[in-house]
C-alpha cells in the first residue's frame, strides 16, 4: 500500500532532502507551496507531515506559533504522524553535558523559548509526533547555513574560519543522513510513542577536530582561524537577524553533545555516512578547491 508525505517548507535544507529521500523509498510525494495551496486540504489523507517551515530567525515570534498551530490541527485531523526537525535551542547554557529527550530544557533566550513552547504545544496537543532533534546542518550544496556561509568560504586557501572555541565540541548533522533517519522512523511510526524526542548523534567535532577532518577529506592542509565577532557586531543595526545570531553565539562556545543511545535503540541498522565523505559533498560548491576535485574523482 502506497504511503503519502507532505513536505511543508519543500525548497528549504531539511524540506528538500526529505523529499527526495522520502520519494526514492517509494513513498507518494506531496509538496506544499504557501503561495497558492490550502493546508487542510494538502493535507487530506496523508499519513505524514514534514514539517519543515522555517521561517528567518526575525519572523520567529510572529510566525512560528501560528504556522504550527495549522500544522497540528491539518496532522489531527487526519490522524498523520508529523516529522519536526528540531535543534538544540531549547536546552540553553546552563544545560548538563550530553544531551538526551531528558535533559530539561532550560533556554531563556527568546529563540529558545520559541522553540521549548512550540515542542510542547505538539506533545500537549496529542499529535503523532517525531521530533528529530539536530545540531548544525552540513549540506550538499550552498544553502546559507553557518558551514557553508561563515565557515567554508575561504577553505580554497586552506582557512576555516571558525566562530567559537577551538576546543569545544560541537554537533552537527549531514542533511541527507537527517533526512534518511526521517524515513526509516517514519517507516516504523507504529512502533513508536505517540511523541517521541530523538536526539540525532551525527557528528561530535570540536572546531580544531573539523579543521583536521577537512584536511583528511580534502587530501590539502586546514588551518583553523578565530572568526572576529566585530564587523557582525557593526552589522545589527542594519540587518535584523543579527541580533539573534548574537543571541545564539553561546553554542559555538559551550561544548554539547547530542546523546545517540535513544536512537541506536530504534534504528540500530543506521548506519552513517563517513564524516570525511559528508565534508567533502559540504564543501563540493567551492569554485576551484579540492574539494570539488575530490568529488569528481
Amino acid at each position: 500500500m502506497t504511503q503519502t508525505v507532505l513536505i511543508l517548507g519543500a525548497t528549504g535544507r531539511f524540506g528538500r532532502h526529505c523529499g527526495s529521500t522520502f520519494a526514492a523509498a517509494g513513498w507518494q510525494l506531496r509538496r506544499f507551496d504557501r503561495a497558492r495551496d490550502d493546508l487542510a486540504q494538502a493535507a487530506r489523507g496523508v499519513d505524514v507531515i514534514v514539517a519543515g517551515w522555517n521561517p528567518p530567525y526575525q519572523n520567529w515570534a510572529a510566525e512560528v506559533p501560528t504556522l504550527h498551530e495549522q500544522v497540528r490541527q491539518a496532522a489531527l485531523a487526519n490522524d498523520a504522524t508529523v516529522i519536526l526537525p528540531g535543534n538544540v535551542y531549547v536546552y540553553g547554557p546552563d544545560a548538563p553535558f550530553g544531551w538526551t529527550a531528558e535533559t530539561p530544557h532550560l533556554a531563556r533566550n527568546p529563540l529558545g523559548r520559541i522553540r521549548v513552547q512550540m515542542e510542547a504545544a505538539y506533545r500537549k496537543a496529542g499529535v503523532r509526533t517525531i521530533l528529530l532533534r539536530a545540531g548544525d546542518f552540513l549540506d550538499t550544496e550552498a544553502s546559507g547555513n553557518w558551514f557553508d556561509k561563515v565557515m567554508v568560504p575561504k577553505l580554497p586557501k586552506g582557512i576555516l574560519t571558525y566562530p567559537g572555541r577551538p576546543d569545544a565540541q560541537h554537533a552537527w548533522a549531514y542533511l541527507p543522513d537527517l533526512a534518511r533517519a526521517a524515513v526509516a522512523l517514519a517507516d516504523k511510526r507504529a512502533a513508536l510513542p505517540r511523541y517521541l524526542d530523538l536526539p540525532f548523534p551525527g557528528y561530535t567535532l570540536t572546531g580544531q577536530q573539523l579543521a583536521d577532518a577537512l584536511s583528511q577529506a580534502l587530501a590539502q592542509p586546514v588551518h583553523l582561524r578565530r572568526l572576529s565577532w566585530a564587523p557582525l557586531h557593526l552589522m545589527r543595526p542594519f540587518m535584523p537577524m543579527m541580533k539573534h545570531l548574537f543571541e545564539m553565539r553561546y553554542l559555538w562556545d559551550l561544548p554539547h553533545q547530542l546523546d545517540g543511545t535513544a536512537f541506536q535503540n530504534w534504528l540500530p541498522e543506521f548506519v552513517p555516512t563517513p564524516v570525511e565523505h559528508a565534508l567533502q559533498q559540504a564543501t563540493r560548491h567551492l569554485p576551484g578547491s579540492a574539494a570539488a576535485q575530490v568529488t569528481a574523482a
